[in-house]
């Protein structure tokens, strides 16, 4: 760190303990999703100024500190969250389920004459009765296909007994049966790649979130920046009207020693005395500046009341850049168009489209389905029996068959295609929008920092020219060859360079800031990992 560097920090931190020492809480440095190492210079210089009466804060715990605060952030991430569950609810509709279930039923029926196998052959006045008890037990296990089948497989067992004489071959009975049905489309509806449309949507639909999310973390990082320069040049132009007042109030001692001396008119001395007034009215403004900016660096770095009501001044520790790095555009814009989340949401948002477009063309093709199915069954006098003869396979069904039905006109379908091509259209119409944009962006910013870095040497030439102007007219005025009016003018001329050059610095250091905004690099520059 330079010479250059040392003297800024330390005389920002003199300068608030000679002025403001207001008592106050300090904040914690809290980082999120990357490192951060804090140098031995910075806590030597922390060191120097109590923890009740400033603030000391570098970017990048501003930075970290918003990101952990920020509610709007705290929505889109829950948001994010939400949409992932969409994600498990559409996979859960492939989840197999198994059925468990039993039941007694007892029937007591009239007979209005015998049966085979049951009742006598007397024929009275009085009808026969038929007393059966049932007790069944049934186990199945079904499933949705990613081919878009269904498949059943069903176990049930049954005890049957009925009261009186009778002539079954086994009262009680136990059946036993055993049975597997399939149902697999074999035109509409077939296949993973449509079956899976809408657990695709969801996941771009939770992608889409996370990316809004990204860019929420993005726009409250260059919020912080761009806040934090302001804060910065908030303070340097408190020093900058301080210096001014300091150069007007030695222009007034000194007039009033000429005064005393008898070489001076006492107008000098009251146009000087107007000049310190006007210098404080200064200071006043750009100190309400300064706690302005205090504010609204506040209220970026936590959403609490408690901590907006505070006034315990901040102090920014970084020092802006004047150094022009290079800035090459192509890599730039590919940067952009590779990391952009408004470019990536509208990429998610053509594939969801184009994903509908293949659902909506399976859809007009007719429902053709095979269903088939196997059987088998056993009966004997105890359960053992019943499943002996079942795993026989001397007793079995099968089946099989084909469906086909069609729509008549196929309206419906066709009219979804139709809507769903359109959207696929305005979505690629979305997307080259947003690449357009993009470019400007990127070409806009470039610009910006390039136009401000020269503003940054040529306000310093001003700078230069003003103080070289107001040391000779001050010489002048020594002679008796000037006014004290001339060298008021000539301070207040140096005070609106000495503010343009701070103001081209750290318009220079925005638009850094708004660069890394526009390509989605804000990230990496801060190592921070968005989960």
């Amino acid at each position: 760190m330079g010479s250059f560097t040392k003297i800024y920090r330390l005389a920002s931190l003199t300068i608030w303990l000679a002025f403001l020492c207001v008592p106050g809480q300090s904040w914690s440095q809290s980082i999120i999703g990357g490192s951060h190492s804090v140098s031995t210079e910075d806590v030597a210089l922390k060191e120097l100024v109590p923890s009740d009466s400033v603030i000391t804060l570098t970017l990048r715990d501003a930075v970290m500190q918003a990101l952990e605060n920020n509610l709007d952030i705290q929505v889109s991430r829950h948001t994010r969250d939400a949409q992932l569950t969409d994600i498990i609810f559409e996979q859960a509709k492939f989840d197999p389920t198994v059925e468990l279930g039993g039941r007694y039923e007892r029937t007591i029926s009239p007979l209005n004459r015998p049966v085979f196998g049951l009742g006598g052959v007397t024929i009275g006045n009085e009808p026969d009765i038929f007393d059966q008890n049932d007790t069944r037990f049934n186990l199945g296990y079904s499933q949705r296909l990613f081919t878009g089948g269904t498949y059943d497989l069903a176990f049930n067992t049954n005890r049957n007994s009925v009261a009186g004489p009778n002539t079954f071959l086994f009262n009680p009975s136990y059946a036993s049966n055993l049975s597997f049905n399939l149902t697999q489309p074999l035109l509409r509806n077939l296949g993973p790649t449509v079956n899976k449309t809408s657990i695709t949507l969801a996941r771009n639909a939770a992608a889409v979130e996370q990316l809004q999310l990204v860019q929420q973390v993005l726009s409250v990082t260059a919020q912080v920046e761009q806040t934090y320069w302001e804060l910065v040049f908030a303070r340097e132009n408190l020093k900058v009207a301080r210096a001014t007042l300091k150069a007007a109030e030695e222009l007034l001692a000194s007039n009033r020693e000429k005064v005393k001396a008898g070489v001076m008119a006492e107008v000098e001395a009251l146009q000087a005395q107007a000049g310190v007034a006007s210098r404080i009215e200064q200071i006043l403004l750009a100190n309400k500046t300064v706690q302005d900016q205090e504010d609204q660096l506040r209220r970026l770095l936590s959403q609490s009341e408690w901590n907006l009501t505070q006034t315990t001044p901040l102090v920014p520790l970084d020092e802006p850049s004047q150094h022009r790095p290079d800035i090459p555009l192509k890599p730039n814009i590919t940067q952009a168009l590779e990391h952009r989340p408004d470019v990536l949401q509208a990429k998610k948002n053509l594939n969801s489209s184009q994903v509908q477009v293949q659902f909506a063309n399976n859809q007009l093709l007719p429902d053709l389905s095979f269903q088939g199915g196997l059987g088998l069954a056993g009966l004997g006098k105890n359960p053992s029996d019943s499943w002996d003869r079942l795993g026989s396979t001397d007793f079995y069904n099968m089946s099989g068959g084909l469906v086909l039905s069609y729509p008549l006109g196929n309206r419906g379908a066709e009219s979804q295609l139709q809507r769903r091509v359109l959207e696929t259209h305005q979505q690629q119409a979305s997307l080259l929008r947003v690449r357009q944009q993009v470019i400007l962006d990127v070409k806009e910013a470039i610009r910006q920092i390039e136009t401000n870095y020269k503003r940054i040497r040529t306000n310093q030439s001003a700078r230069r020219l003003s103080e070289k102007q107001l040391k000779a007219e001050e010489e002048r005025l020594n002679l008796g060859l000037s006014t004290t009016r001339l060298v008021i003018e000539f301070q207040r001329d140096l005070r609106i360079a000495q503010s343009r050059e701070l103001r081209a610095i750290l318009d220079y250091n925005q638009a850094l800031s708004r660069l890394r905004l526009v390509t989605a690099s804000s990230l990496d520059h801060y190592n921070i990992e968005v989960k």
